[in-house]
């Protein structure tokens, strides 16, 4: 069931929100039944973790790390990981001064440009973990600054928000509950006291968050608390440009001590100019990130959670339930004389399938030809794990097929005719139509523990547009 080849972006799927994709790279939803794509599910992360020693850490802690390993490092010159490095350094004797000792320390080397920890004039550790002392960012105290200023601002914001939305629901609260709290003795009631008498009369904290509401208790604590913004200071732009350095003028240019865009980007807060303020680079943390359905909120792929494993929990891709459909042979094309071109379809699912085709209902304006499918329903064999070990003698009078429709059979995949005229004398060939398939959902209720007859998958039929491109229209006749 592999689609990765020549063809892998001949044969499009149309998604509910109507972007064109392989179907290998759409997912499809058992439960709302509708094909998805990455920009119409919901992206969550699940696992940061270094790409070279697989550390798998909480996200809080990858915040605080700055979505970085401590230990690992890429190389500030080509980007490549740095590996360890172990060598022998004479040392004075303590005990005879007049003898030395071969100590082993570490460094950091690159396997391919050959930099390492010593041309940044770092020197060697004695352990193997490292411990290589960072760069200090001379704008540390600044940002940290405006950090905490934003952070301020933004739970003011919250706050305030809080405030906004209570305000317009607390006109409501007397309303249902007046009668009850008539019939309460308010006078000795303390906040703790007032929260058990509302619970004891209906109005529960749980269901005041249902409800969109908020406790008496923190209500109490927003209207009195005040937030207290400390003022930092304004920055002002300045006109005023630095000047260059005389060595520009007086000195040759020597580039290959320049460093280049792409390694001063690789370090925004410091921007090298000469490969010798170069410094190694925590490497960069990667996510394990799972996809939910943003309509019904169901799963559509959520990976292992060790980042060794490549095995996925649930992977819910259209490849396992739309049949697939591959682009097996094209004639020499040309400008409005019909072609036959022979297409494949392979049904990926356990039932017997069945599958027609039609006109979409609002034609493609990229088509450049006319597409005569076959107008009969086309059968495919359920999907058989050991169809592998057949010998490929599969009876295609089993089915009664149409000469004319159907050119083989292998199994639970089928070859078929399409008629295909171009009408543009120039450019690619792009047909498009509508899939109709049965699709058998396995989203069923669990059957009662009494019943005899187990419960039959239910029977929907689906439909996917589906845009093939043919390639360029051939200029030489046919001979």
């Amino acid at each position: 069931m592999a689609t990765f080849g020549s063809n892998l972006e001949r044969v499009l799927y149309s998604c509910f929100c109507g972007k064109k994709n392989a179907i290998c790279r759409l997912y499809f939803c058992r439960h709302c039944l509708k094909l998805r794509c990455s920009d119409c599910v919901s992206h969550e992360v699940d696992t940061p973790f270094c790409p070279n020693c697989l550390e798998c850490m909480p996200t809080t802690e990858a915040k605080l790390k700055k979505n970085r390993c401590t230990s690992c490092f890429d190389c500030p010159s080509c980007q490549h990981t740095l590996s360890t490095r172990a060598t022998t350094m004479p040392v004075p004797n303590p005990e005879d001064p007049n003898k030395s000792l071969l100590k082993k320390v570490y460094y950091l080397a690159c396997g391919f440009c050959r930099w390492t920890s010593r041309d940044a004039s770092l020197q060697d550790q004695p352990v193997a973990t490292g411990g290589w002392k960072d760069q200090e960012n001379p704008h540390f105290k600044r940002l940290s600054t405006l950090y905490e200023y934003y952070r301020q601002m933004a739970q003011k914001e919250k706050v305030e928000k809080e405030r906004r939305k209570y305000s317009r629901r607390r006109s409501y609260l007397h309303l249902s509950h007046q009668q009850q709290l008539e019939t309460v003795d308010c006078s000795d009631l303390t906040t703790e006291n007032l929260e058990n008498t509302m619970d004891k009369y209906g109005l529960t904290p749980t269901a005041s968050r249902k409800r969109g509401l908020i406790s008496m208790a923190s209500l109490s604590l927003k209207e009195s608390e005040d937030i207290k913004i400390q003022a930092i200071e304004v920055s002002y732009s300045s006109t005023d440009v630095m000047p260059l350095d005389e060595s520009v003028y007086t000195q040759p240019l020597i580039l290959e001590n320049v460093t280049t865009i792409s390694q001063r980007l690789a370090s925004p807060e410091f921007q090298p100019e000469t490969t010798s303020n170069l410094y190694p680079i925590h490497k960069h943390l990667l996510i394990k990130r799972s996809l939910r359905c943003r309509e019904c909120e169901h799963n559509l792929s959520k990976p292992e959670y060790s980042p060794v494993s490549i095995k996925f929990k649930i992977q819910l891709i259209a490849l396992y339930f739309v049949p697939d459909i591959k682009i097996m042979t094209m004639p020499h094309f040309q400008f409005q004389k019909e072609s036959r071109v022979v297409l494949t379809m392979v049904n990926p699912s356990d039932y017997m399938g069945k599958v027609t085709f039609r006109p979409l209902d609002q034609p493609d304006w990229s088509e450049t030809a006319l597409v005569s499918c076959p107008d009969e329903e086309i059968l495919l064999s359920p999907r058989d794990d050991t169809a592998v070990f057949d010998d490929g003698t599969t009876s295609q009078k089993e089915f009664k097929d149409n000469p004319d429709t159907i050119l083989f059979r292998k199994a639970n995949k089928v070859g078929f005719f399409v008629k295909v005229t171009p009408q543009k004398a120039l450019g690619d060939i792009k047909i498009s139509f509508m899939i109709r398939y049965n699709h058998h959902n396995m989203v069923n209720p669990i059957p009662a523990k009494d019943a005899e007859v187990p419960i039959e998958p239910v029977v929907t039929w689906m439909e996917h547009p589906v845009y093939i491109n043919l390639g360029p229209l051939s200029t030489s006749p046919i001979s």
